[in-house]
């Protein structure tokens, strides 16, 4: 099954969901006037609103508990969907188990177990709307939270030394030189970018291996995670095609293309 974007496990998502799915259980339990809901909550007082309050509490303390274990595992963890309705189904029984023993020890109206059944019940009744549509949400408005480690970070310097650019080396196309310049290409989101640095090909060489970008022709670098073919145009040199539409096809010599070949 497909993998939830790791903007699910955010810090913007963690506050949403703490903020959001109390305030929909606690709006919804007030504005819905039903009578099984009112004897249910206050035990037969509809007027009471004590103890729709603590269980509103109760709710936040087991969303705090869990969107921080969840966010704090985001680097460590990728939920698929399943993963990700079965941990929401575990916040809601928790939620349950705490009302439950709330309406057991204080009203002396239910037993645990019965309490523990109907809490389920309705809140299970009341939450889902709220989950899915804040998964729904997020999902929709930020697909994919990238998150890059340091040591994934490719760090451009011109030839004085100073840093000029610092970019995920996964996005980086190719780099050429350009007289005393290279241009490094690159994605950023949807679209192609072009950085000019004053810098020689051989000043960056070491820093473009390291990060697996290697050399296939004297004024070019490329990255083989992006080369989809090396094809031969009409004039019978190598060409490596990218796989992004807008960007132009990198030469490689023949004294490279044995070594890029066995990469792809």
């Amino acid at each position: 099954m497909a993998k939830t974007p790791k903007s699910l496990l955010s810090i913007p998502a963690l506050l949403l969901h703490v903020i959001g799915i109390p305030a929909f259980y606690l709006g919804f339990i007030l504005i819905y006037e039903s009578q099984w809901m009112a004897r249910f909550l206050d035990g037969g007082n509809a007027n009471d609103i004590f103890n729709v309050l603590i269980l509103t509490c109760i709710l936040i303390g087991v969303l705090c508990a869990s969107r921080i274990t969840m966010s704090s595992l985001r680097k460590h963890i990728s939920l698929s969907w399943w993963q990700y309705v079965l941990w929401s189904l575990l916040e809601i029984t928790v939620f349950s188990a705490f009302a439950a023993l709330f309406m057991a020890l204080s009203w002396g109206t239910y037993g645990y177990f019965p309490a523990l059944g109907k809490c389920f019940v309705l809140s299970f009744t009341i939450l889902c709307y709220p989950y899915t549509f804040f998964a729904l949400l997020i999902a929709h408005i930020r697909p994919d939270e990238v998150e890059v480690s340091e040591e994934n970070l490719v760090r451009f310097t011109d030839n004085t030394g100073r840093l000029k650019l610092v970019i995920a080396h996964d996005v980086i196309l190719f780099v050429e030189a350009q007289e005393n310049y290279i241009s490094i290409h690159y994605m950023e989101g949807e679209k192609l970018k072009e950085y000019s640095l004053r810098q020689s090909m051989r000043g960056i060489e070491e820093l473009m291996e390291k990060h697996g970008i290697i050399r296939c022709q004297r004024s070019y670098f490329v990255n083989p995670q992006h080369v989809k073919v090396l094809r031969r145009d009409k004039e019978g040199f190598i060409q490596a095609e990218l796989d992004v539409a807008q960007s132009k096809s990198v030469p490689v010599s023949p004294k490279y293309y044995e070594q890029l070949s066995k990469l792809l």
